[in-house]
């Protein structure tokens, strides 16, 4: 395919060129084994090629009109409009994504472009009384410099537009390293989307490359100031701990374990639909998903039964049919990773309501139930479409139950008094929860992240100033200090 052909390059100071090591990142289309790309890893001397070009071309951007750097955001906003159709089929090829993904995916990314766009103007400078007679203090904002943005491979795009638009647009530079499964959408295409909007070179880099060729030099080098890094709380940990010893700030966006809670007094087919959504949007391969569906034992049965039935209906297989509603998972190690753990977890003694099969990525859904309460498998992030039913008696246990995890992303809640509701949210150890909603949902201006290990930092709206800016003093002495000698 030519689009992918056409961007499996390395962008380094405004250049597309192949990378330097001796191997190729394959890029496959995970449904039916097309080769998509063949990409030249970066080596580490390319990724201190990127920053440095970065540090380069930062001052000169920072110091730049914000209504300048607004008007780069408002163009690449117009060619994400223009190119919509081509930038869905690429999500549907490269990463599995079915039709209705892809299009949840791009209508969140111009959402989050649209705020950079404002973001740009966002930061605002104080000034701060002093005891000193004749002082004035001045608290300006000011870009952090340079940001390492790391990102995943199941929503490439938005999570990689993400943070690159918001630095941008608040005045720094930015070297982006995708996953190795979604370089082009998580990579280079946004390379080529601000480039044709008129980013100056060096601004964006995007290195293509992989742990195995560079180690953490992407981490230890001494230009970035902030790593922002979305992905697994294994590898979070790793960056958290690079980054405080080289005293980077690190932004995490890691795993979660999110539970859906459905008191006796819910709508239950409404909290069929939510629970549904929210476990087997783009195959379970979400951060947020729904890995526990805690229901009041009172309503078990009845929830149960439809729950597994429209499970049932979902249709698996090809991502390119708009009626496909669940595709492969991303690679053949995670297809087979789901189908031993969904064996392990019966053999344990839990029972499968339905018992998904793998056939290559493909994995249709599983439900089970009767989990022991030590069961391993409450207690990780299941990236996969596997659904854990889970009872309980009465609120305090659900809350229990909700709370007795490593993990604290997301989460919801349904019943028919809201209050009640937003009291059980309130109990829940986590850093986003929803009432009579699903659990997967971002917007551009709220607080976004986790508690415990599902990450450090918010992103969007102001949390982005505090991410990508950092503070700095300057004090004018308009009389004269009396100094002690």
């Amino acid at each position: 395919m030519s689009f992918f052909t056409d961007l499996a390059h390395q962008y380094i100071d405004g250049e597309w060129r192949p990378g330097k090591g001796s191997w190729d990142i394959i890029d496959f289309n995970p449904f039916d084994g097309e080769k998509l790309a063949s990409i030249p890893v970066a080596t580490a001397e390319e990724v201190d090629q990127a920053y440095r070009a970065a540090e380069r071309a930062q001052q000169a951007w920072a110091d730049t009109n914000p209504y300048a750097r607004r008007t780069v955001l408002e163009k690449a906003l117009r060619i994400v409009e223009e190119r919509e159709p081509e930038i869905a089929e690429a999500i549907v090829a490269e990463l599995g994504g079915t039709r209705l993904k892809a299009g949840f995916e791009l209508h969140l990314a111009k959402e989050f472009l649209r705020e950079a766009i404002q973001l740009a103007l966002r930061p605002a400078g104080q000034i701060l009384p002093s005891p000193t007679e004749g002082k004035e203090n001045r608290v300006y904002r000011v870009p952090v410099g340079v940001v390492g943005v790391i990102s995943p491979f199941n929503f490439p795009f938005l999570l990689s537009l993400k943070s690159v638009a918001p630095a941008l647009a608040l005045g720094n530079a930015v070297v982006l390293k995708p996953h190795q499964n979604t370089p082009i959408c998580g990579g280079t295409l946004l390379a080529k989307v601000f480039e044709d909007a008129g980013l100056p070179a060096g601004l964006l880099n995007v290195v293509v490359t992989d742990i195995a060729e560079i180690g953490d030099t992407l981490l230890e080098h001494p230009v970035p100031q902030v790593i922002s890094f979305t992905g697994s709380d294994k590898v979070g940990r790793h960056v958290a701990t690079v980054c405080a010893a080289n005293l980077k700030r690190a932004v995490l966006e890691l795993g979660g374990n999110s539970a859906l809670i459905v008191l006796d007094d819910a709508d239950v087919d409404y909290a069929v639909d939510a629970a549904v959504f929210s476990r087997y949007v783009h195959q379970g391969q979400v951060c947020m998903a729904a890995n526990r569906i805690l229901i009041d034992r009172s309503i078990e049965a009845e929830f149960t039964e439809k729950f597994v039935a429209k499970v049932a209906s979902l249709t698996v297989g090809d991502p390119a049919d708009p009626a496909t509603q669940i595709g492969p998972l991303i690679n053949s190690s995670q297809a087979e990773s789901i189908s031993r753990l969904v064996d392990e977890t019966v053999e344990s003694g839990a029972t499968a309501l339905l018992h998904g099969r793998a056939d290559g990525n493909l994995v249709s859904p599983s439900v089970l139930t009767g989990l022991p309460a030590d069961s391993p498998v409450l207690q990780q992030e299941i990236f996969g479409p596997v659904a854990l039913l889970v009872p309980f008696d009465g609120e305090d246990e659900a809350v229990r139950i909700a709370n007795d995890t490593p993990y604290g992303l997301s989460g919801a809640v349904h019943t028919a008094n809201i209050e009640r509701g937003v009291r059980v949210g309130q109990r829940i150890h986590t850093g986003m929860i929803h009432i009579n909603d699903g659990t997967v949902h971002d917007e551009p201006i709220v607080p976004f992240g986790g508690e415990k290990s599902s990450g450090l930092g918010r992103l969007n709206g102001e949390s982005m100033v505090e991410a990508f800016t950092t503070q700095k003093w300057i004090s004018v002495q308009h009389g004269r200090s009396q100094f002690p000698f």
